[in-house]
């Protein structure tokens, strides 16, 4: 009589291809990445070396800077700033604040139009509603060195020319802010969510206020960040609309500073300083954002 063997005396079969008696290990990772990962590193690289340049062209002396190795760290960081801030009554912290004024108020009128108009583009039905989209939309195709002398023209028949508001005016409304805001409305708002809301009685300002701004938040966040970088680097529209320097962002104030830097080349030092400090909000208000949209995905987890 044959029985079955006992569970303690049974061995595994060997898997195929393997060795016996050499233990086997978790599977090795496929190579495959390796190529892909090598390409965004000297993308990260070929990006990040010209910041690493001003980062360090920005500690040397005018001495230094056509003299030394070009990733030589200098002496000089502290006379570049004191010169940089005594400069013409220090005129670049007028820069910094304007292009502070221009970003921050024009980023937050942007995505408030936005948040508006891609809610009423989501939830709402009417007619030519898909037509206006598509039309609006052109706006994102459009360079804006086609835009920019329109808009000039505009500005001259209001006698707005060379004031704030010429440049503010033409950036509160974005085609590409819209185009966000009714993307992310249809994709968080139910309209379930907005039909319960009407039968209990809420207005459409009350619901838009109470209901859709808050899931609408991380979208906002989102279109605001990207407002605040394209206005803070753009450079044409100001450079057009604006005479008075006084009035200039610090993308045209530096360009005027370089193009004296010809005649006097104690200045470039001032400039890439310039150029530095005029980095930092952005990486400050970048390590600001995160917050919120860490908090918006574990708020989503827990939701879900």
């Amino acid at each position: 009589m044959t029985g079955l063997a006992s569970p303690t005396l049974r061995k595994a079969a060997p898997a195929a291809g393997a060795t016996p008696g050499v233990p086997q290990g978790p599977p090795r990772p496929r190579r495959t990445a390796l190529l892909p990962t090598a390409a965004l590193v000297l993308g990260a690289v070929y990006c990040l070396l010209p910041v690493a340049w001003v980062v360090v062209a920005a500690t040397k002396a005018d001495d230094e800077l056509f003299s030394t190795f070009s990733f030589l760290p200098g002496s000089g960081f502290g006379d570049n700033l004191t010169e940089l801030t005594a400069y013409r009554d220090g005129i670049y912290w007028r820069w910094m604040g304007n292009s502070v004024l221009y970003a921050g108020l024009g980023a937050v009128l942007s995505t408030v139009v936005s948040a508006f108009a891609g809610y009423a583009l989501a939830v709402y039905r009417f007619r030519g509603r898909e037509l206006f989209f598509n039309v609006m939309l052109t706006g994102v195709l459009m360079p804006p060195v086609i835009l920019a002398i329109p808009q000039y023209l505009l500005m001259a028949e209001a006698d707005l020319t060379d004031s704030h508001v010429s440049v503010l005016l033409p950036l509160i409304l974005s085609p590409y802010g819209v185009y966000l805001g009714r993307i992310y409305a249809e994709a968080a708002i139910p309209t379930e969510l907005v039909e319960a809301g009407r039968m209990d009685g809420a207005g459409e300002w009350r619901i838009f206020t109470r209901i859709a701004v808050p899931m609408l938040a991380p979208g906002l966040v989102t279109i605001f960040l990207f407002q605040f970088v394209a206005i803070w680097n753009n450079f044409l529209l100001p450079f057009i609309m604006l005479g008075d320097d006084e009035k200039f962002p610090m993308t045209v104030g530096l360009f005027t500073l370089l193009k004296q830097g010809a005649s006097q080349p104690a200045l470039y030092t001032l400039v890439i300083t310039g150029a530095l400090l005029a980095i930092v909000p952005l990486i400050a208000l970048f390590l600001v954002i995160q917050r919120f949209w860490s908090l918006d995905l574990l708020s989503g987890a827990v939701k879900s």
